[in-house]
């Protein structure tokens, strides 16, 4: 008799912890499409979940090997399979037809995990907080490993990006073995984002950079400066460049082909910032041409750069000479830019009657303001009538 109220209190207690499971379960919505060309032994999947702190939905997508899927079956038709993650169980059904699929997911945490993550420091995690670790594979292993080499008490969103850009504590050993020791999460996260490796840096110290800083480095592979590119600049004949230089030159376009075009229009001895600054202003080969056919045949680099910062073209060139300025120098040219010298100020001071006045004073008058109008009334007020004419 004693044994009804017993089972009657197992029952209850299994109802409300069925009851509790299911309130804890997150639920969204997946899709997959097909990548078997490129990667046949991967799986990619997009979750779409519930975001409660922005009141609206969230998206995270990973890939992982199909073996970690349990029951997966992407030939046409229903499909049901599951993703077991130390954080929790995902349970997907759905329908995949031609190698793409979609439908509904749920996620179970796990309690066992909330309670290691708990002695870790990582008290009360939410439902949604384990769907994040469980998306994003962050184990309790990791977080222990991470610890004993340094980086402890991560904090929790820290440790979602930890995650989701895979910074491993064998990341962290192999670049530690390069001589990056002591990186901070946000570094080693770049470094993951922008392809920072081992193999990479030891590529690049083969290729003649084999102390970089880890600021160098990551611009390196910012900027896809690869061993391949280094051997081409070394032939262009810029060896020795530093990493800020090298990458510049990738920033900026610098090719081997680019270099022999300035190179044959007789700029041999051009140095790394000459050739960099030419690239960056857009001293083309046909500007060079252009110029050269108007007569500026003796201008260095510089003279050219200068010209293309202040907007000095062909148009602009012919104008001057057509208004008298036939012997216009490169400076007087540049010089017109800068203050202001259109062709429109020398027409208008024409008009007023002043139609010998040189380059120089031209300038001189922008620099002070001085207009047709002021000039007219200058030469009103002349002894003359003429003024300055």
């Amino acid at each position: 008799m004693r044994r009804l109220p017993s089972l009657l209190t197992c029952c209850v207690l299994l109802l409300v912890a069925t009851t509790a499971s299911a309130a804890n379960e997150l639920r969204g919505t997946w899709t997959s499409t097909a990548r078997e060309k490129s990667s046949p032994d991967s799986f990619h999947i997009n979750l779409i979940h519930p975001d409660k702190e922005e009141g609206g939905q969230g998206q995270m997508g990973f890939t992982e090997p199909r073996a970690s899927f349990q029951g997966l079956s992407t030939a046409d038709g229903p499909s049901t399979f599951t993703l077991t993650r130390e954080a929790g169980v995902l349970t997907f059904t759905g329908t995949f037809q031609g190698g793409d699929g979609a439908g509904h997911y749920r996620f179970a945490p796990s309690e066992a995990y909330a309670k290691a993550m708990a002695a870790l420091g990582y008290t009360n995690l939410t439902s949604y907080e384990q769907f994040q670790f469980a998306a994003t594979n962050v184990t309790t292993q990791r977080v222990k490993e991470l610890a004993a080499l340094g980086y402890k008490n991560i904090p929790r969103e820290q440790l979602l990006t930890v995650g989701i850009f895979d910074v491993s504590p064998e990341y962290v050993r192999e670049l530690a073995k390069l001589g990056y020791e002591k990186l901070s999460i946000e570094q080693l996260v770049a470094g993951r984002i922008h392809g920072v490796t081992a193999q990479r840096a030891k590529d690049l110290a083969v290729a003649g950079f084999p102390k970089l800083s880890w600021e160098d480095l990551l611009a390196m592979s910012i900027h896809g400066v690869t061993p391949e590119y280094i051997r081409e600049v070394n032939a262009m004949g810029y060896r020795g460049l530093d990493a800020e230089k090298i990458v510049a030159f990738r920033i900026h376009g610098i090719t081997t082909a680019f270099a022999k075009e300035m190179s044959g229009l007789g700029f041999k001895d051009l140095d790394a910032d000459e050739l960099v600054a030419m690239r960056i202003h857009g001293v083309s080969t046909a500007f060079v041409k252009e110029m050269r056919e108007l007569g500026f045949k003796d201008l260095d680099s510089d003279d050219f750069v200068a010209m293309r910062i202040h907007g000095v073209t062909t148009p602009f060139v012919k104008e001057m000479r057509e208004l008298g300025f036939k012997e216009i120098t490169q400076e007087e040219l540049v010089s017109f830019r800068i203050h202001g010298v259109t062709p429109e100020f020398v027409k208008k001071l024409r008009d007023a009657g002043y139609k010998n006045i040189t380059p120089e004073e031209l300038v001189r008058l922008r620099i002070h303001g001085i207009d047709e109008t002021f000039m007219r009334s200058m030469s009103r007020g002349g002894k003359d009538g003429k003024g300055g004419k």
